[in-house]
């Protein structure tokens, strides 16, 4: 029997997806496929709480398409390798799949695209991660924006002309009717995390534009739903209302930093501004994992990467001040930073991560100012006041045991103002 693959990736939903929609119009039964990437999960510990979000979501799926008489195949290992065995074990027609537009990804589905052509077999790839992709929202002469104001007003101009949100309804009765076994976690070499993602929670929304900077209020958790799909970006923004202008704001900034990764590459390695690449990073192992470890002595910084530890989550207003802290008060490069936050954070996503990171250093597209350097303790006063965020992951704060400042904030600030000044200048 031809059949039509539906390759899930990023978009580990059946509702409102362009690609399932897409396969389902071509008329030939539709197999939803979900490859375990060995090139990913190797670089992985074994209880990561991302994998077990990744396949909870996979399970759900599975149960869906069980009571419509269907399944969902699940393979593991390289991607070349399993289309490879894919193509001889079926008679396969067309596959459909939504775009992924980081580096690894991109070159991914070019391997991929250009195996499957060599077969016959066309590959669809559709946008369905973000509202406008890298060339939709770009200056009259065509460049992409590296400022995110002028990005945010285009986008927003571009949404009002646009049919993008709209959405159609499953049809039940084109999927392919086999029956696949449903593997166990620890089948793919993984076992459950005690770290738990949260659901996308929608009534803070409404308060959201007040509560946004406080860590001790609540926050949507969108995060992770969006990184991996289980929630439609469309339909999330179609839900929103005129008050929500803030939350709307910051899922721009999402698709600022992804148009900035594809039209910038080098971005992954490198300083976006090359103007930086002068700056002399003390770069001290030892006082890099008492900022790991939350072990600082400036109580918000601590509360917040021991958040991120013992939850894979932090606040945002958090995340700048922790960020800020270690490229400014400690002068370590923001890519130790990056890639920290990378192993811990459960809404990891290559272009916020790096763009955020970018920005906090002062060495990205519409930076801080490399002289704006966040006082910790300013911080706590204004956004903690009453200390309840703070006291929730620093118990011992009130004790004789908790640590010194690791370093005087005044000192460290002049510190950084040199260093940054003299790498300018070269």
């Amino acid at each position: 029997m031809k059949l039509a693959i539906l390759w899930l990736r990023r978009d580990l939903r059946l509702e409102d997806n362009t690609a399932l929609l897409q396969a389902m119009a071509s008329g030939f039964p539709v197999l939803p496929l979900f490859i375990f990437d060995e090139n990913i999960l190797k670089e992985l510990p074994e209880d990561d709480a991302r994998v077990s979000f990744i396949f909870h979501s996979l399970e759900h799926i599975h149960q869906q398409l069980e009571q419509e008489g269907s399944s969902l195949l699940c393979k593991k290992g390289d991607p070349l390798a399993v289309w490879k065995e894919l193509i001889n074990e079926y008679d396969i027609a067309q596959v459909f799949t939504n775009k992924d537009y980081e580096p690894y990804a991109r070159k991914r589905d070019a391997a991929i695209e250009a195996l499957l052509s060599k077969n016959g077999i066309p590959f669809h790839s559709y946008k369905d991660h973000v509202i406008f992709e890298e060339g939709e929202v770009v200056k009259d002469d065509g460049r992409p924006y590296t400022v995110f104001t002028p990005y945010k007003n285009k986008w927003l101009q571009s949404l009002e002309r646009s049919s993008a949100l709209k959405s159609k309804p499953i049809q039940w009765d084109r999927f392919y009717k086999g029956r696949f076994p449903m593997p166990r976690i620890t089948d793919i070499g993984f076992r459950e995390s005690i770290i738990k993602v949260p659901g996308f929670d929608t009534t803070v929304l409404d308060d959201y534009a007040a509560n946004r900077d406080f860590p001790s209020r609540s926050t949507s958790h969108i995060g992770p739903h969006l990184r991996f799909g289980t929630i439609s970006i469309r339909q999330v923004i179609s839900s929103l209302k005129p008050i929500h202008a803030t939350y709307l704001s910051e899922l721009i900034w999402r698709e600022f930093f992804m148009q900035i990764l594809f039209h910038f590459p080098h971005v992954v390695h490198q300083n976006f501004r090359g103007a930086y690449n002068g700056i002399q990073w003390r770069n001290n192992e030892a006082e890099f994992e008492k900022w790991c470890s939350g072990q600082t002595g400036y109580p918000l910084v601590d509360a917040g990467m021991r958040q991120l530890n013992a939850t894979g989550f932090m606040h945002n207003r958090v995340r700048m001040v922790t960020a800020s802290f270690l490229c400014k008060h400690l002068l370590i490069d923001w890519q130790w930073g990056e890639a920290y936050f990378a192993k811990k954070l459960l809404d990891y996503e290559l272009a916020s991560n790096n763009g955020n990171w970018q920005w906090a250093a002062g060495t990205g597209c519409d930076a801080t100012p490399y002289f704006r350097i966040f006082n910790p303790m300013t911080q706590a006063k204004k956004f903690d006041k009453d200390g309840m965020y703070i006291r929730q992951w620093v118990p011992e704060l009130d004790g004789f045991e908790y640590a010194e400042p690791m370093v005087n904030h005044e000192m460290a600030r002049v510190r950084a103002l040199e260093v940054y000044k003299k790498g300018l200048e070269k």
